[in-house]
């Protein structure tokens, strides 16, 4: 019975359509040819730093790769789920004021910089951001 091996599988695969032979793949990573064939059968599994460099020839994804190489690794990688942030009240009503922000000629980078700002729940009205705009305005060295 033949031992499943996805990681080498999946490095043949990608070489072959890249139209790579075994010998210039070995030439881009900077190893020997056998090395790769060492890899592709299953004897063998590259360090990190190595399959870094195999994902990135290929075209693959490091962390899938890494997993493929690894299973025991998917555990210690966490998944990542972007982040929702609630808008604040104050933020909303802040960003919603175009006359407010056309008189004081607020630009795009002081409103994302003033929006890290809302996401810490501190700012309860647009007259405290607008004090911390002129804060930020003023600073010395600008």
């Amino acid at each position: 019975m033949r031992n499943f091996n996805q990681f080498g599988d999946t490095v043949k695969r990608h070489r072959e359509a890249l139209g790579l032979t075994q010998r210039t793949l070995a030439e881009k990573l900077d190893v020997e040819p056998s090395h790769v064939a060492f890899i592709e059968s299953g004897r063998r599994k590259p360090s990190l730093k190595l399959l870094a460099r195999l994902a990135d020839v290929l075209g693959l994804d490091r962390q899938d790769l890494l997993v493929q190489a690894h299973p025991e690794a998917k555990g210690l990688i966490a998944e990542t789920k972007p982040e929702r942030r609630k808008i604040s009240p104050s933020w909303r009503r802040f960003i919603e004021n175009k006359h407010l922000l056309d008189r004081y000629n607020v630009t795009d980078r002081e409103l994302r910089a003033l929006e890290g700002l809302s996401f810490l729940g501190t700012v309860d009205s647009a007259k405290e951001f607008l004090a911390i705009l002129t804060l930020i305005r003023d600073i010395p060295g600008k």
